[in-house]
């Protein structure tokens, strides 16, 4: 969708062509050269008399820059649009994200994806037009789901029900997201565990590069070389896990921050729906098989509306 909206912008593509490539658009919107930092050795030379270079998956060291160079996105907002690229891939399921509501309504019946139907026809010589969001699921394979269809007005009206109960109690819901902030979302374990691992890392790395050395010399007649080789894949399987788990807690923090920022922005009563508030609070909606709604917000609060 945001190729075809740049498409009709006429705003060219990388290198001048006319059409964006979803895989261009993906790989702007996750260079973190964006935010003004820097992933040094995404790719290496794997053969230096051909000069190929191949992508780095682990075989040589990457270093994180922070600060390398002047930003044009701002930083919180380039973390939340990754913490917004993993959120829709939690869901298991692409959709078409065409309006604010798409990736955000889920089946209550099957799990599947509400997406914007445009139902149609001609009555009493008038075009009859409506618009409703459905499971997409709904009339594929033998089992269709039993959840309804929910138009437009009444996921905001649900909105404004649930979030004006979520904000009864402003200050403790506050309270509370500092709490799980500085509990589930503190890296200084973490950050502990990187540092031993990597000091881990170098020293098998030097002795594989030492076994490596010490076997050519006798010919191929040792094989701890490999065993530390295993031991270097191994190391930076468990690296790659905790800096994953690191950015997901950072993610998770930012997101709270901007949604305690917001809740402390807004009226205690909210008296008409703001597309940039919901963007910002909510997670996701459930629509059960009676049609009750299930708002879940940002900071894991779910409400029914």
């Amino acid at each position: 969708m945001i190729g075809k909206l740049l498409e009709k912008d006429g705003i060219p593509a990388p290198g001048g062509g006319k059409t964006w490539q979803s895989a261009t658009v993906r790989s702007i919107l996750t260079n973190e050269k964006y935010k003004g930092h820097a992933l040094m050795q995404k790719t290496y030379c794997e053969n230096f008399l051909t000069k190929k270079m191949v992508k780095n998956t682990g075989q040589v060291q990457q270093y994180y820059v922070e600060d390398s160079h002047p930003a044009i996105i701002a930083p919180d907002e380039f973390d939340m649009v990754q913490a917004e690229i993993e959120r829709r891939k939690s869901l298991g399921k692409p959709g078409r994200c065409n309006s604010i509501f798409a990736g955000k309504i889920v089946c209550g019946d099957c799990g599947g994806l509400y997406g914007r139907k445009v139902w149609g026809s001609y009555k009493d010589d008038k075009n009859y037009r409506k618009e409703v969001y459905q499971c997409n699921e709904k009339y594929k394979g033998s089992k269709r789901c039993s959840t309804p269809h929910v138009t437009e007005e009444q996921i905001k009206t649900g909105f404004l029900v649930a979030f004006n109960k979520l904000m009864e109690n402003r200050s403790g819901l506050i309270e509370d997201c500092r709490l799980v902030q500085a509990t589930l979302c503190d890296t200084g374990a973490l950050d502990a565990e990187l540092i031993s691992l990597r000091r881990d890392l170098d020293v098998v790395s030097a002795l594989a590069r030492k076994d490596i050395a010490q076997t050519a010399k006798a010919a191929g007649e040792s094989d701890c070389g490999n065993d530390h080789l295993e031991r270097f894949r191994q190391i930076n399987e468990q690296i790659t896990l905790l800096e994953a788990d690191k950015v997901k807690r950072l993610a998770k923090a930012k997101a709270l921050d901007r949604f305690v920022r917001d809740v402390e922005s807004r009226p205690l009563v909210l008296k008409a729906f703001d597309e940039k508030l919901w963007l910002a609070v909510v997670d996701l909606v459930t629509v059960g098989v009676d049609g009750e709604m299930v708002f879940r917000f940002r900071n894991g609060k779910e409400i029914v509306a």
